[in-house]
């Protein structure tokens, strides 16, 4: 009787030790996100996606000019004398320089201006939050955005979440292959520990599972 005691708690305190290491993240971290005037810098530039509003304006061609347009579902859009302009993909830049060739056809060196003013972002632009999260949610990436600014927009953690068993999923341009990143997102909302919150970059992915036990 007092071995097989004995062998319950040895069992029982393994037990302990195997959960609690899980609760541990593991992989790399990225650099916490510093709030000083230096890191407020562009971001690569923004590509138009489906739904956005934006307003086109054509130089002393008034008529020309569409404000409030937004991208059709299929990623087109329409304006006078051009018809089904594809849109998606697009930088505001592209997307002026486009439409200025298809209206050569009719005015003479037209010069046109695109104004983003809803930006939606196509879907490998958009941060996705999902998991154990209180609203799961694909948001529009803005500049310097950062974990923190996802985690309030979908409305922080759930009871059960593991906040510090999270992970960022990341695709490096460069290699085409995706990175994945430890976060600790219980202790960035619980504990007000700064060094927990990290930049983001489009197309992120965040995901938050629940706890074991």
């Amino acid at each position: 009787m007092l071995i097989n005691q004995t062998i319950q708690r040895l069992m029982g305190a393994a037990f302990v030790s195997l959960s609690l290491a899980a609760c541990v993240p593991t992989g790399p971290e990225l650099p916490p996100a510093t709030y000083t005037t230096d890191a407020i810098e562009p971001s690569e530039e923004y590509r138009i996606g489906a739904l956005d509003e934006i307003t086109i304006h054509v130089w002393r061609n008034p008529e020309l000019s569409a404000e409030n347009v937004r991208v059709r579902p299929d990623g087109r859009l329409t304006i006078p004398l051009v018809r089904d302009i594809p849109a998606v993909g697009k930088t505001a830049t592209e997307l002026q320089t486009y439409i200025a060739e298809q209206l050569a056809e009719y005015i003479e060196q037209p010069i046109v201006s695109v104004i983003v003013n809803t930006p939606e972002g196509t879907y490998d632009q958009r941060v996705k939050v999902v998991g154990s999260t209180e609203q799961p949610a694909s948001l529009p990436y803005q500049a310097n955005m950062t974990v923190l600014d996802a985690m309030i927009a979908v409305g922080g953690l759930s009871e059960f979440a593991a906040g510090n068993r999270a992970k960022l999923i990341r695709l490096n341009r460069e290699t085409g292959s995706q990175e994945e990143y430890r976060l600790r997102l219980s202790d960035l909302l619980k504990r007000g520990d700064s060094t927990a919150n990290v930049l983001l970059k489009p197309g992120d992915t965040i995901i938050i599972p629940e706890s074991r036990f």
